[in-house]
């Protein structure tokens, strides 16, 4: 039987980078181009695309009331889904490929659930030293704060994962420790919970279900900036990632500094899943569905091609799935969580029936 392998364990490094079929760049670029015109027209209140794009280009003629849905509310959140569907798949490449894990993604490895009680630990003091009222009036340095403590909390969790990954050599030991992480930090937040008040639980229960829809233009200033440096990280690490897909020995036997290279995986990781977090809530699934939908549609394990496209497909995925959790034509609005679950988990069932297929075929 051959020993048990990473499906995109391909040799990308020693290729030339991938002809790919410009019909899967048509879709991938079509995708999210569609997806955020529905997010502007679909809601509560449908909007025709003329009177969306009148909005847009500043033509007069258009109700008041449709003009602020567009720009006070719409156009912020699909701004806001785009920016955080591509950190969230991104962060999952990352993953996959450092831990040379299929199933790896942020959330699975607690690296959100490190920022998850980061962010609760600032949402109760905000709340037990009333600083909750300063916090909101100074609005930019309120958010800071949260991205502060969300990227040292997936760090302060990753960090000692990969502490643990010196000494253990099975993927799968390495995912079970991550999730024992998460089940910790989950913990002290339960803890947390028990001291809290009413307000505070509310507030942060409410947080936990996932939402692209409380990101303000202000507060876009600093979302998308901070998503954009940790997506421009991630290309720069294209060909370090290639290396990494035939492990760490032959990423040093190309020259490449693992050390310095992990430490800016981690880093950019952090800081993507982080930003997210800290803003949009933990927001399951996408990190873990992205990258592998993007190899299917791209064919490819080759990160100079994955960087590009898995921007574009989890900008795509995050589009949708808020959409559908705004619920068109109805004034329901689902938990964005519900909706990326559905997305994703059938996504993570076909990745272990193919991995089986495979060692079966293998053996």
């Amino acid at each position: 039987m051959k020993p048990q392998t990473y499906p995109a364990r391909e040799d990308a490094a020693l290729h030339p980078m991938p002809r790919v079929a410009p019909a899967a760049w048509g879709v991938l670029l079509a995708v999210p181009v569609i997806a955020f015109a529905l997010e502007l027209c679909l809601g509560s209140v449908m909007i025709p695309p003329r009177e969306v794009w009148a909005v847009l280009t500043n033509q007069r003629g258009v109700p008041d009331g449709w003009r602020e849905i567009i720009l006070v509310f719409r156009l912020p959140r699909a701004l806001t889904a785009m920016f955080g569907g591509a950190a969230l798949g991104m962060a999952g490449l990352k993953m996959q490929t450092l831990f040379r894990n299929p199933l790896a993604d942020p959330f699975v490895l607690g690296i959100s659930s490190g920022a998850s009680l980061g962010v609760a630990l600032v949402v109760m003091t905000a709340w037990g030293f009333n600083l909750r009222p300063v916090m909101e009036k100074t609005g930019l340095f309120g958010n800071a704060s949260l991205v502060v403590a969300a990227i040292a909390g997936s760090m302060a969790v990753l960090s000692l994962l990969l502490a643990i990954a010196r000494k253990i050599e099975s993927s799968l030991t390495l995912l079970i420790v991550g999730l024992m992480f998460g089940y910790i930090n989950s913990a002290l937040v339960n803890v947390l919970l028990q001291f809290a008040l009413e307000q505070q639980m509310q507030s942060y229960i409410a947080w936990t279900f996932g939402s692209f829809a409380g990101v303000t233009w202000n507060q876009l200033a600093l979302f998308a900036p901070t998503v954009c440096a940790g997506l421009a990280l991630a290309w720069m690490l294209a060909k370090p990632l290639n290396a990494f897909l035939l492990g760490e020995g032959y990423a040093r036997s190309m020259g490449v500094n693992v050390r310095l290279i992990r430490f800016w995986i981690i880093l950019g990781a952090s800081l993507l899943a982080g930003t997210v977090t800290a803003f949009c809530g933990p927001v399951g699934f996408l990190g873990i569905a992205v990258p592998h939908l993007c190899r299917m549609v791209l064919k490819t394990s080759d990160h100079r091609t994955l960087v590009p496209g898995v921007i574009l497909m989890g900008a795509a995925l995050a589009l949708l799935a808020d959409v559908l959790a705004q619920a068109p034509g109805t004034r329901i609005v689902l938990p964005l969580n519900a909706v990326t679950s559905l997305i994703g988990a059938p996504v993570v069932i076909g990745v272990i029936l193919r991995r089986r297929q495979a060692l079966e075929a293998a053996a």
